[in-house]
Formats: C-alpha cells, sequence, structure tokens
C-alpha cells in the first residue's frame, strides 16, 4: 500500500523540523517548500503534485502568502497552521478552501489526529466517487457516504439507520444537488455562495434567498430516515455534511 504524502509548506525551519520528524515516525512520506513561491513549483511538479495527500499551510510566508496560495490547491485537502488567531482570519481560510485550521502553538498528537481525519474523508469522497463512476452504465447509479445512501438516478436518498432499511426519500432536483455536493466533500464546509456556484449548472433556478428554503426542507427529509443531524450549520460560515 502507498505511503500517504504530505506537503509542508512552511517557513519557520524548526516547525517544519518537528512537523515532518512526527510524520515521518507515524508513516508517512513528506515533502516541503519554505515560501510561497516554492510551494507552487511543488505543485506544479507533475510527479510531486500528484503524489500530494495532504497539505500543511501556513498563511505567513515569504514571497507569496498562503492566504495567495490557497485557491491555487486543487483536490487536495489542506490544514491551515497559523499563528494568527482571530476569527475573521480562520474564516476567510475556511471559505478559501482550506479544510480545517489549527493555531500555534499547537500539540503534535492534535495535529495528528486532524491530519488522520481529513485523509480519511478524502478516501471515502474518493471511494463514493468510484462507486458512483462504476454504476454510470446502470439506472441505478448511487452516491455512498457513511450509512447515508443517495440514488443519482432517481433522484431518492435511503440511509441504513432509518427504521425500515427499505424506506427511500424524493428529493428535488435542487435538494439532490446539494446533497450530492456535500457527499462528495463529507466533512467540508461550503459557505451558501460556494454551493450555489457549485450547483448552478444543475439548479440555475436556486437562489440566494432560496437555498435557505431548500436546506431546511432536505435536513426535514433526511430526518425521516434517521438522520436528523447529518446536514451541520458552521456559524458564520456555511453548511456542511457530518456523518
Amino acid at each position: 500500500m502507498r505511503k500517504k504524502m504530505i506537503g509542508i509548506i512552511e517557513d519557520d525551519v524548526h516547525i517544519g523540523d518537528i512537523i515532518e520528524e512526527s510524520l515521518r515516525r507515524e508513516g508517512y512520506r513528506t515533502c516541503r517548500a519554505y515560501s510561497g513561491t516554492e510551494a507552487q513549483y511543488l505543485l506544479a511538479d507533475q510527479k510531486a503534485g500528484q503524489e500530494l495527500d495532504l497539505i500543511l499551510l501556513d498563511l505567513m510566508l515569504p514571497g507569496m502568502t498562503g492566504e495567495a496560495l490557497l485557491p491555487q490547491i486543487r483536490d487536495i485537502p489542506v490544514i491551515v497552521i497559523s499563528a494568527k488567531v482571530g476569527v475573521d482570519d480562520k474564516v476567510e481560510a475556511l471559505l478559501g478552501g482550506a479544510a480545517d485550521y489549527i493555531t500555534k502553538p499547537f500539540a503534535v498528537r492534535e495535529l495528528l489526529a486532524r491530519i488522520t481525519v481529513q485523509l480519511r474523508k478524502r478516501d471515502l469522497s474518493a471511494r463514493a466517487g468510484q462507486t458512483a463512476g462504476s454504476d454510470s452504465c446502470q439506472k441505478d447509479q448511487r452516491l455512498m457516504v457513511g450509512d447515508l445512501m443517495l440514488d443519482l438516478v432517481l433522484r431518492e436518498v435511503s440511509s441504513q439507520n432509518a427504521q425500515d432499511k427499505n424506506t427511500a426519500v424524493r428529493l428535488t432536483r435542487t435538494e439532490s444537488a446539494i446533497l450530492r455536493l456535500l457527499m462528495q466533500n463529507a466533512g467540508q464546509v461550503f459557505s451558501k455562495a460556494a454551493i450555489l456556484d457549485c450547483i448552478s449548472a444543475d439548479t440555475p433556478d436556486c437562489t440566494d434567498s432560496s437555498l435557505k428554503q431548500h436546506i431546511s426542507n432536505l435536513r426535514r427529509k433526511l430526518a425521516e430516515i434517521g438522520e436528523a443531524d447529518c446536514i451541520e450549520a458552521v456559524w458564520g460560515i456555511g453548511f456542511r455534511l457530518n456523518l
């Protein structure tokens, strides 16, 4: 089995050394960049860029800042590690694409736990995508995350937590698009604007004013199958699937 590769983008050599040593003891491979500009080269490198499973990103970097680099990172979970402790800094990073945020000084054990969680979510999302892709020529395409299963064709959702496990709830096109997005990115926080942007091709009639009602209706339907709390509202940021 291929060892996970974690990129460490940190200009403080001492902190970077501590993180790298801890990761290697846990069996991870690592690569490092000491500035935002150097990180750009790392991401552009075909071999290194494709092997990265997760990135640890400092915000106060020489050259290009972490805030400027973050939007350029695609399809790789990013945990921000920063001395910036303000709520606005955290919100900006999370809305900018970060999967998690941890402040300095930090406990190595906590960082390792957060890394484990994000890698687990990435693996679950990949398996869910493979499940959907393998059924692409069949009528009953399904997306599965945890106990939740979404039929992508019939727009029906069911759960192993339901009293009757054969019960499925019909969703509208918009509800299905929202749930599909959240399931494919389980654990990641999406702002209202990000949700609208991601589902706009499938649901052009969904607006900023109507999105909250669609999510409320979706939550009510999920409650019918024993998943009342799976869509979590993250105060001041947006929504995420929490399974």
